[in-house]
């Protein structure tokens, strides 16, 4: 499958591609490097999202794995707009289940970033974030999200 890598204010990140599609995002760089015009649209989507100028991504994606209720959850997450955020709670009301289940869902997705996990936040906290750098990473993203709304300058990566 074809893989690149990136640069970006939390490290490095690899995007793979499987047919007409991505199908994950891994935090690393990847060892064989091979450019497709879907993975350089990716790897040029993710640097305008990290410069604070992109709000959503327009790329097919294809999360591996995953039972139809976690597809039905990565959906949900998906439609969440750009600077928002939603409650575990209330994506189990739109997806069925239960906050935990939405939560289990997020730690497997395989596009973090472009499935937007780092939207979702408990009740009364930020949540976790099971991906490099954990809750930084996670406040990272949504004070970018929040700078680029708000129109100012994007925030100093702390999560590297």
């Amino acid at each position: 499958m074809p893989q690149l890598s990136l640069h970006c204010p939390l490290g490095a990140l690899t995007l793979t591609q499987e047919e007409d599609a991505i199908v994950a995002l891994d935090w690393g760089w990847a060892s064989d490097q091979h450019e497709t015009s879907l993975l350089i649209r990716a790897r040029e989507q993710l640097d305008a999202y990290f410069d604070g100028v992109l709000t959503r991504f327009a790329l097919p994606l294809a999360p591996a794995g995953g039972s139809a209720y976690r597809r039905r959850i990565w959906a949900a997450l998906a439609a969440i707009p750009f600077g928002e955020t939603r409650t575990y709670g209330e994506i189990a009301r739109i997806t069925g289940g239960c906050a935990r289940s939405v939560g289990q869902a997020n730690r497997h997705n395989p596009l973090p970033i472009l499935i937007p996990c780092h939207r979702v936040v408990a009740s009364s906290h930020l949540g976790g974030f099971s991906m490099q750098g954990g809750l930084e990473t996670k406040r990272f993203l949504l004070d970018l999200e929040m700078a680029a709304c708000a129109g100012s300058a994007a925030p100093a990566a702390e999560a590297a």
